[in-house]
């Protein structure tokens, strides 16, 4: 059987007796000037054509290819996923599609997504980036595409932002499991110089036990450590005479470090604590419940995409750098008896 042939954008235009520019228009839902009867009479046809267009066909005679590429760390966390969820709601309703890739938190991913985003030829971009990302700020500008960071930043100048107050909730919190009544503690995290997040997560909570003279120490985490080296490494740390505080400062690391600690989790709360970051997905269901500080993804999914459409179309009416607040889900690991 022969294979039928592919519609195309001409095909429409020629069914529709209308131009082929005027279909270019309703692809790219530019209504303004066109009658509600050339509208539906597009719109039947494309439905009896069962016609889907290519990215080329959509940018033909219009201004831009309604194109974000999304650059994330790491898309297999409940985190990430929310944050494009919320980029995608507003990307819809303003007639835009998302891109998404993963960079692996590398600087090498960065630049290989970014040039091929480029050639694709999307209008903007949201941004997770590692600190090394500034070095490709000039080659998006010098094509002329709007960005805007999400959840961590290069800098605190020049760029749009969203992003949440991670080391004012890190601090407050552990000045409150101070308080609480433990005495020693851990930091478990990745790499802090790769992240900004990371660094203020790190700072907020050092700060606050200095201020307080508490003991600490950090120890750095590799990706794919393991819960069996990771629970060695807290047996040599963890002192038996004290009261330990342990804070996973990652969202993918939490669910390694908790089964770490479940070997001894009737030594929890009362001798060992746990704090994390999100994924709430599970940790209101574990057994012993999780305290975590919980960052609203979702919606700086929404206000990044909000920030960088605006950006896009030229409006200026958002606010380009947001600060957005998190909340303490207090849970059964921390909550030692008074």
């Amino acid at each position: 059987m022969a294979k039928k042939p592919k519609v195309t954008i001409n095909d429409i235009a020629r069914l529709a007796q209308t131009s082929k520019t005027t279909v270019s228009f309703y692809l790219n839902g530019k209504f303004d000037k066109m009658s509600a009867e050339t509208k539906d009479r597009i719109a039947t046809v494309i439905e009896e054509q069962q016609y889907r267009p290519s990215v080329a066909a959509r940018s033909l005679n219009a201004k831009s290819m309604k194109l974000i590429g999304v650059l994330i760390g790491d898309i297999t966390n409940d985190f990430a996923n929310q944050i494009v969820k919320g980029i995608d709601e507003i990307a819809k309703t303003h007639n835009y599609q998302l891109i998404v890739g993963n960079s692996n938190y590398t600087f090498e991913s960065e630049s290989d997504y970014i040039d091929r985003m480029l050639s694709m030829g999307v209008d903007g971009f949201i941004v997770q980036p590692t600190i090394q990302f500034k070095a490709l700020i000039p080659k998006i500008r010098a094509n002329g595409k709007s960005l805007v960071f999400i959840d961590s930043q290069t800098d605190m100048e020049s760029n749009a932002w969203v992003k949440t107050n991670n080391y004012e909730a890190v601090l407050e919190t552990t000045f409150e499991l101070v308080d609480k009544g433990y005495n020693d503690f851990i930091l478990l995290t990745a790499d802090p110089s790769v992240l900004s997040t990371r660094m203020e997560r790190s700072r907020g909570f050092t700060d606050a036990l200095t201020i307080r003279e508490q003991r600490h120490r950090t120890h750095i985490v590799d990706y794919d450590m393991s819960a069996e080296v990771i629970e060695t490494s807290l047996n040599d740390m963890i002192d038996p005479n004290r009261k330990t505080l342990i804070f996973a400062a990652n969202c993918w690391l939490l669910g390694n470090v908790f089964m770490a600690v479940k070997a001894q989790s009737e030594k929890i709360p009362e001798q060992i604590g746990l704090l994390g970051f999100d994924n709430l997905e599970w940790t209101k269901f574990a057994s012993p419940t999780v305290t975590t500080i919980v960052q609203p993804s979702y919606e700086e999914g929404k206000v990044a995409a909000s920030i960088l459409i605006d950006k896009i179309e030229g409006k200026n009416e958002m606010v380009p750098t947001q600060i957005l607040k998190c909340d303490v889900n207090w849970e059964e690991s921390t909550q030692l008896k008074s």
